[in-house]
């Protein structure tokens, strides 16, 4: 009962919150000004932001985040992961990762980005299987219960629908002193973790290089790390902006920043034609990417009210937007000679919303994404390279990614 009062309390406080701030956006104190832009990168909408060891943020082209890979790689084959965007949905994306490692089909990847959801669940994927216990204990004990706390009437005059206090407090719970600490570790090796907001001033894409706060942030490390994954997350009108503050270029900046997957719903880093191209012998960089959603939005029951007609319409976009994102991502990969494996959720899955957060929900979600991984039925193959080998479902199997036409489709196509 408590748990549908709750459900029935969010609606309606998001239906409030959409009717008022059409009519009252004079309300509320004003955010922070950004100071005087920096200059952006040779492409647009691509850019990491990497912490030196000054303490100053230092904006790389995809040229040159490729260019430090290559001389820190050398010979040795790069493998990237990303992981996309999907509000509760990225209990998928830890079950996948988690599988995977248990199925032994999982690389140390060189590269690991994350958007939003995938921003949260990317720290661990980053520092492999021996953090899987840590990952999974946020969407296998309850840990997402009440994550969304309503504000009640203060939304009125408030930026958001939900406070973001228990998100903060679940990322510094994980993102704690040891965590970064193992981050700077890998970072120091040359390996990049990265992660993507969206500049709420000018509406552009921002990518962040967290290996790199992690190695060189020193007493502001732990701070700044845990406001670029809130900010990753802070999905627009849900959840409140994220004011962050650093220094570039000698100045001291600040801007606010709100969910990476408003841009992006994920991101390939270095830019695929920035990739070693694939030798003849085979390709030596792999790429995977998890999206946290399904590809397509099926027909059914929608009821007559404005915030399910949002909702609904929210999620065919998001959808389209992130196949649109994949089909491109899949053709410029193979101009490289570049193989991709990719999962998504099947449309057939129950999902019940992408801010559905009940531990249930979230703990068959996790199991559903790893007992598909730990029967090689997670990832669709897409390219030249050899491909993740698959085994045949059997009949007590659930629908994987790999069973689902649709999904499988989107590769076949490519051929």
């Amino acid at each position: 009962m408590r748990r549908t009062s709750h459900r029935w309390w969010s609606r309606l406080a998001a239906l409030c919150a959409i009717t008022w701030l059409a009519g009252c956006t004079s309300l509320g104190p004003r955010l922070p000004m950004p100071t005087e832009q920096e200059p952006q990168s040779p492409v647009p909408g691509f850019g990491v932001r990497s912490l030196n060891a000054s303490g100053e943020f230092e904006l790389l082209s995809s040229a040159e985040v490729a260019r430090r890979l290559r001389a820190t790689l050398g010979q040795r084959p790069l493998s990237i992961l990303a992981l996309s965007s999907g509000g509760a949905s990225g209990a998928f994306g830890a079950g996948a990762l988690v599988g995977s490692a248990n199925d032994g089909t999982q690389p140390q990847f060189t590269v690991v980005t994350g958007v939003s959801a995938g921003a949260l669940v990317a720290p661990f994927a980053f520092l492999g299987s021996s953090w899987d216990e840590q990952m999974a204990s946020i969407f296998t004990t309850g840990m997402t219960d009440g994550l969304l706390q309503p504000r009640g009437v203060a939304v009125v005059f408030g930026s958001s629908v939900y406070s973001d206090e228990p998100l903060r407090r679940l990322i510094e719970r994980y993102a704690d002193g040891a965590l970064i600490a193992a981050v700077a570790r890998e970072a120091a090796k040359g390996r990049l973790l990265l992660v993507a907001t969206t500049d709420f001033m000018n509406g552009e894409p921002v990518i962040w290089d967290l290996g790199s706060v992690a190695l060189h942030g020193g007493e502001d490390a732990k701070p700044l790390f845990q406001s670029l994954l809130l900010a990753s997350a802070s999905v627009p009108g849900m959840l409140p902006p994220v004011v962050l503050r650093f220094r570039s270029q000698g100045e001291h900046r600040v801007e606010t920043h709100v969910d990476g997957g408003v841009t992006l719903p994920f991101f390939i880093a270095p830019l695929p034609e920035d990739l070693p191209q694939a030798p003849a012998a085979g390709a030596i960089t792999s790429v995977r990417v998890i999206i946290d959603g399904p590809l397509r939005d099926t027909p059914h029951p929608t009821r007559a009210n404005a915030f399910s007609i949002f909702s609904r319409s929210l999620s065919a976009a998001l959808s389209y937007v992130t196949r649109s994102k994949l089909e491109s991502t899949v053709d410029a990969l193979h101009e490289r000679g570049i193989s991709l494996d990719y999962a998504a959720i099947p449309a057939s899955y129950p999902l019940r919303g992408a801010f559905d957060f009940d531990p249930d929900s979230e703990r068959t979600l996790f199991q559903y994404a790893a007992s598909c991984a730990q029967a090689g039925r997670l990832w669709i193959h897409s390219g030249s390279a050899e491909p993740v080998p698959a085994r045949a479902p059997d009949s007590a199997s659930p629908n994987c990614p790999a069973d689902d036409s649709f999904i499988e489709r989107l590769a076949a196509l490519k051929h």
